[in-house]
């Protein structure tokens, strides 16, 4: 019980510092893509770090998996907002080395906190708590594509285009 309640702050503590992390880069960034990038994902870190919460709440009370606490998250819609985003903006917007190393940092921290959840959904053996693990390890790894997409989108932003609008170079 006691490593299970470990995982578990330790989680929380990852959501709200990357939470934070997105906040602050947001407010930051001067780039509109980067900008509704960072929000978004700050705001699904933070309901991320509320189910947990809620979660060891439980936990530290029942001392087993809760089945009233809601066990569901939202899913991840961050690809679509980029879509959309790099389609309503006439030319590529400005992005300089701060949200380049920010976005850096970010899909280190979606990639390690991908990892984390899947470990921690194979150390369990109630479906429930495999399942909601499982979610989270494919929402971390969906923020982590996003991101390395919006990297991808700073740093050729040509390039993005070509490849996500699938066409060609013949002119056709």
């Amino acid at each position: 019980m006691e490593e299970r309640l470990n995982a578990l702050k330790v989680a929380l503590t990852n959501e709200m510092r990357e939470h934070e992390f997105y906040l602050n880069h947001a407010k930051r960034t001067k780039n509109p893509v980067g900008k509704v990038m960072f929000e978004h994902i700050a705001g699904e870190e933070l309901e991320h770090y509320e189910r947990l919460k809620q979660l060891s709440q439980v936990w530290e009370k029942e001392e087993k998996w809760p089945k009233t606490v809601p066990l569901q998250v939202k899913n991840t819609v961050v690809r679509d907002i980029l879509k959309d985003m790099v389609k309503k903006s006439a030319e590529a917007p400005v992005s300089d080395a701060d949200d380049l190393a920010a976005l850096r940092t970010a899909i280190d921290f979606e990639a390690q906190g991908a990892a984390y959840y899947a470990y921690l959904r194979e150390q369990v053996t109630d479906l429930r708590e495999k399942d909601f693990f499982d979610l989270m390890a494919k929402i971390e790894q969906e923020h982590y594509v996003s991101l390395r997409e919006t990297e991808e989108y700073f740093v050729n932003p040509a390039g993005y285009y070509r490849r996500t609008e699938r066409g060609g170079l013949d002119g056709a």
